[in-house]
């Protein structure tokens, strides 16, 4: 199965280097372009991508209003995988609250841009755990937690296990190891969880449970 993608940035540059390391992947293809946030919504309505690699930074709207707009204009709405210069950008953890499924630096690898994008697409894994739990360190990390944790989301006991193991990256393959499950039994607990904190996927659910208190950041 191919997965589409969209890639804005205000850079030519960057976006056919990305271009090129995506299209040369055989289960990957770049079926549209936007040099803004503005531009967005029409490209990904005419495109109907998996996944929209979007620059955080960008001169009229940025990516973090972009991704918003995104998922309250479409549903499903595509995966949106930030992608910014500096790791403690505050945009960043602003898109990732607003919706975006991870983020990516401009110089990463390009082997790992591909895997990123694969795992986004698949959504059974977090993307860069650890580099999300500094993230929400930095911006939280300095606030009491609200004692109640996600008390009032009613988490059963199983699915308060689940979201810890989501928090450390754990796919659904190895949340059922970790707690002796079967597969399909974890992918409801999943959803389960998901559906209860009202979370578009795993990463907008460890970002509540870190701000919560439920899972420590230090």
């Amino acid at each position: 199965m191919t997965l589409s993608v969209v890639v804005v940035d205000d850079e030519p540059l960057i976006r056919s280097g990305l271009r090129a390391i995506i299209n040369a992947e055989p289960d990957l293809n770049v079926v549209g372009e936007a040099a803004d946030g503005a531009e967005v919504l029409p490209v990904v309505r005419r495109t109907k991508p998996d996944v929209v690699l979007m620059d955080v930074r960008m001169p009229a709207v940025d990516g973090i209003q972009a991704t918003r707009l995104l998922i309250d204009s479409l549903d499903p709405a595509p995966r949106v995988l930030v992608v910014t210069t500096f790791e403690n950008d505050d945009y960043v953890y602003d898109a990732l609250r607003a919706g975006a499924s991870g983020f990516l630096l401009k110089r990463t690898p390009p082997d790992d841009i591909i895997a990123a994008i694969r795992t986004v697409a698949g959504s059974e894994s977090l993307l860069f755990p650890e580099a999300i739990r500094a993230l929400a360190l930095a911006h939280v990390g300095a606030q009491p937690a609200r004692p109640t944790g996600l008390d009032e989301y009613q988490l059963t006991d199983r699915e308060q296990e689940v979201l810890r193991l989501m928090a450390r990256g754990l796919s659904n393959a190895e949340i059922a190891s970790e707690l002796i499950l079967g597969l399909q039994t974890v992918k409801t607990h999943v959803a389960n969880v998901l559906a209860k904190l009202n979370s578009r996927d795993r990463t907008q659910a460890v970002i509540k449970a870190y701000e919560s208190g439920f899972v420590p950041l230090h």
